[in-house]
């Protein structure tokens, strides 16, 4: 298995692997699509930070994307979304890519990585219920599942509401 930096190359192959690990993967364009090419487009898509998962025969197999949010005036990455194809889940994939991304937002010197998603899988990563921090996301009813990482460039000073860049919300 290979973590590395997507590259334009590999968008075709990202793209089937984001359908394939889709919550509806029969529609023609699953919303997971849809979001991920908007963010993509977008001024906060941080291209650093979108890694692939390749299997030894050089195939891609999963993704992660991350895209620059606020608290207040602090910058912070989201990991937006993450993808391994159904027949590599239970693999180690997934662990990769949360680990190669973590590492990476380090390597950035930001102070922490947010994430909307199962506290059982991200919990395993250190994440924590954001509010631990004195960060709350955009819509309270999903509290339980707002995590953050913090990092090495942590600094507690950085409190208040999670702000999600475009599209976030409009799609």
């Amino acid at each position: 298995m290979l973590i590395r930096r997507e590259t334009p190359a590999d968008l075709a192959a990202v793209r089937a692997v984001t359908i394939a690990s889709s919550h509806k993967p029969n529609e023609e364009e699953p919303v997971e699509v849809i979001l991920r090419d908007a963010l993509r487009r977008g001024e906060n898509w941080i291209p650093a930070l979108s890694l692939v998962a390749e299997s030894d025969d050089g195939a891609i197999i999963g993704h992660a994307l991350c895209t620059w949010g606020r608290i207040g005036s602090a910058r912070v990455p989201n990991l937006s979304l993450l993808g391994v194809h159904p027949d590599h889940r239970r693999c180690g994939f997934g662990t990769a890519l949360v680990h190669a991304t973590l590492a990476a937002a380090d390597a950035l010197d930001t102070p922490m990585v947010v994430v909307l998603g199962d506290p059982d899988f991200y919990g395993r990563f250190d994440f924590r219920p954001s509010t631990d921090f004195g960060i709350v996301g955009e819509e309270p009813a999903w509290e339980h599942l707002f995590q953050i990482r913090i990092l090495a460039a942590y600094d507690p000073s950085v409190t208040g509401e999670f702000i999600y860049p475009e599209p976030f919300g409009s799609i």
